[in-house]
């Protein structure tokens, strides 16, 4: 029987592997096993093409899918793609949202209801690295990002789990996350492939991906669009959208 740490390392292991396979042409997803809980994890470099997507051309949301196929150029197509955090229901972001270093909505620093008001949340922001910074903190600093957007609660803020999480917690949803790398070169977007608890999904990153930092994405509305797997989840239109862009060689 593997002990936890096996199952941690045989973990690292696998994810550390999607670099080779995405080169291999799989892309780069792979499904995953942690505490005997099953996960889909992506695997992003901070050299990669990661993009935000919002609105469409004609204005309208792109929020699904099968619409985001079609923002894309001749050549491009779509390595991954996600939900990138909660939204109102006209599909606008609830917290700061930067695109193409274009800041669409602010940061909202107070507490709230729901998950995105459990503080500390954070924000996930790609520039010449990647980084999870917790919303006061980015606020005070206000570093520099291509692309940014704000969801919360924190899983993880420097090693350790969110303080309100309980190991005993009976609230079980389908989760998506982000975590970065000690060094902010690599980015691990996450989803749960059945109901986990927060306690459960923050110990995958913390102790399954070794990440300092990770940011909630969304819960129940949590979808994945993953070609190399065959992948691309049914549901409701989504607000903000986070995924990987591969290019034709």
């Amino acid at each position: 029987m593997m002990t936890p740490l096996n199952k941690a390392l045989a973990l690292v292991a696998s994810v550390a592997g999607m670099a080779a396979t995405a080169a291999a042409g799989a892309g780069p997803c792979r499904d995953v096993a942690f505490d005997g809980l099953s996960y889909t994890v992506c695997e992003v470099s901070a050299q990669a093409d990661l993009r935000l997507w919002l609105t469409a051309a004609d204005g309208l949301p792109v929020a699904t899918f099968e619409r985001l196929r079609e923002t894309l150029a001749p050549g491009e197509a779509i390595g991954f793609a996600m939900n990138a955090g909660m939204y109102h229901p006209d599909r606008r972001p609830v917290g700061l949202f930067v695109q193409d270093g274009v800041e669409l909505a602010r940061i909202v620093t107070s507490a709230g209801p729901g998950n995105f008001g459990m503080l500390p949340n954070g924000v996930f922001c790609a520039g010449a690295d990647f980084a999870v910074i917790e919303s006061r903190d980015f606020a005070a600093r206000q570093p520099t990002c291509a692309l940014a957007t704000q969801s919360g609660p924190m899983l993880v803020i420097d090693g350790t789990l969110h303080p309100t999480f309980l190991a005993d917690s009976t609230s079980r949803y389908l989760r998506n996350g982000v975590g970065v790398s000690t060094d902010g070169k690599t980015a691990w977007f996450a989803i749960s492939n059945q109901a986990v608890t927060f306690h459960e999904f923050a110990r995958l990153f913390r102790d399954g991906l070794a990440t300092p930092d990770a940011l909630f994405l969304d819960g129940s509305v949590s979808r994945l669009m993953a070609p190399g797997l065959g992948r691309s989840d049914a549901g409701t239109p989504m607000g903000p959208i986070i995924g990987l862009v591969l290019h034709a060689d």
